[in-house]
């Protein structure tokens, strides 16, 4: 890991390092994802089994593209029972949390008859997108789907790509069937996000598609934008640590790996006041690679985007997180509570040495997929608002109109909008010819 001392320009070289991971620089694949999406859209499943073909080596028909029943089943007794059990547990802690953030619709009445009030009401239908291969996560299904679940959407469907026998994966099939799933299709890249988006003769159009993915996964994502509405488009994985002299070098260095070894693009950085704790974390890292499998990925990202930052005070390294917005944040200072207070940008914020960062990842119950590459300054992590539409309601009686109508009508001329400020006029006609 490189050390660094913070200083002004350090830290605008660090953001511009950073912000070469940013999915907006994924420009080169654009053109290769947009024809995919588009034949997707001319052809439906023609170009959809044309694509599974070509990329997953695997021949599907309308026949076989839908996960069975049996399928689920025997993906269950592939699995370790104690970790079904996990999972169980896991998605539980998900449910909990997420039911926490359930709103009511409103309504506000007053004496002169006017009402205005807002309507919240889940999405028809969700897509989720989950990678498959080497890079199946059953913990993201979970995430995914169960606030969708919680929000109430009546239709959840899922794709994932299958191996050249038409198999899913054990533990993402298992994870879809706790978290409630209602239809799983073996799907994946681009040209599933472009089925569920604009629908086809096996996959339904969705309403919302959520979910990780790899740069063509991303790609679609962003283009399909706007037919419907997606979570994010999201980034490499990124771990920010910012820590004292009270800090563990050996948690601190643990921590660290624990996202550096997800990809070659992962982002690992300590921001620290202490040299020695800085010291001490980089020869804890070296220990560490060595003794880890996904070594030669996490030397990759830590050579790449692996950073000890020297801060001069805690101020200057508290101004240093919020400006690099990080996905997850650890916080290991004496008054780690205090320490909180300060921070404005993070995607989810980890407080003291025994909440280490893959405790959201599986199990405590907060969502894992969080904003990236600086978005946490304006974006949240995925919840149940996310699957939820809100509607206003607005209804005037004629003695509560009668009391604004002159004014609704004076902003309407000043906009040059007649015709709105005839809608409000022709209602008091009546009057005006009275006299009134």
């Amino acid at each position: 890991m490189k050390l660094i001392e913070l200083t002004k320009d350090t830290m605008q070289n660090l953001l511009e390092d950073l912000l070469k991971r940013s999915p907006n620089q994924y420009g080169s694949y654009e053109t290769t994802v947009a024809d995919i999406v588009n034949q997707v859209k001319t052809k439906g499943d023609e170009a959809l089994f044309a694509f599974t073909k070509k990329f997953d080596h695997c021949e599907l028909n309308k026949n076989t593209i839908a996960v069975t029943k049996e399928e689920i089943e025997k993906a269950y007794a592939e699995l370790d029972k104690d970790f079904i059990e996990v999972m169980k547990k896991s998605a539980e802690n998900i449910r909990i949390f997420h039911e926490k953030q359930l709103r009511n619709s409103w309504i506000d009445t007053k004496e002169d008859g006017s009402i205005l009030g807002q309507r919240i009401t889940p999405l028809e239908k969700v897509g989720v997108y989950v990678p498959g291969g080497k890079a199946a996560y059953p913990s993201s299904v979970l995430m995914n789907i169960i606030p969708a679940k919680t929000a109430g959407v009546e239709t959840i469907i899922m794709t994932t790509p299958p191996d050249q026998n038409g198999k899913v994966n054990a533990g993402t099939l298992a994870a879809a069937d706790i978290a409630g799933a209602d239809v799983i299709y073996k799907a994946g890249g681009a040209q599933a996000v472009a089925a569920m988006a604009f629908g086809t003769e096996s996959i339904p159009k969705v309403d919302k598609i959520t979910g990780p993915g790899n740069i063509f996964v991303a790609l679609a994502k962003k283009a399909v934008y706007g037919y419907v509405s997606i979570d994010s488009i999201a980034g490499p994985s990124e771990i920010l640590v910012l820590a004292d002299e009270t800090a563990n070098p050996r948690f601190v260095a643990a921590d660290l790996l624990s996202q550096a070894e997800h990809d070659e693009l992962a982002s690992a950085i300590l921001i620290t006041t202490s040299r020695t704790l800085a010291d001490a974390v980089s020869r804890q890292v070296e220990e560490f690679v060595n003794q880890l499998s996904r070594a030669d990925i996490m030397k990759k990202s830590l050579e790449n985007y692996g950073f000890i930052l020297l801060a001069p005070t805690m101020e200057d390294a508290v101004a240093a997180a919020n400006a690099i917005a990080s996905e997850h944040l650890e916080i290991l200072t004496k008054n780690p509570f205090e320490t909180m207070t300060k921070i404005k940008n993070a995607g989810a914020i980890f407080l003291g040495e025994y909440s280490s960062e893959p405790l959201g990842d599986y199990f405590a119950g907060p969502n894992h997929v969080l904003p990236t590459n600086g978005t946490a300054r304006f974006f949240s992590p995925l919840n149940v608002d996310d699957f939820l539409k809100k509607t206003s309601i607005i209804s005037y009686s004629k003695e509560a109109l009668s009391k604004v109508h002159a004014d609704i009508e004076l902003f309407a001329r000043n906009e040059g909008l007649t015709a709105h400020e005839n809608s409000i006029k022709v209602r008091f006609e009546a009057n005006r010819k009275a006299g009134e």
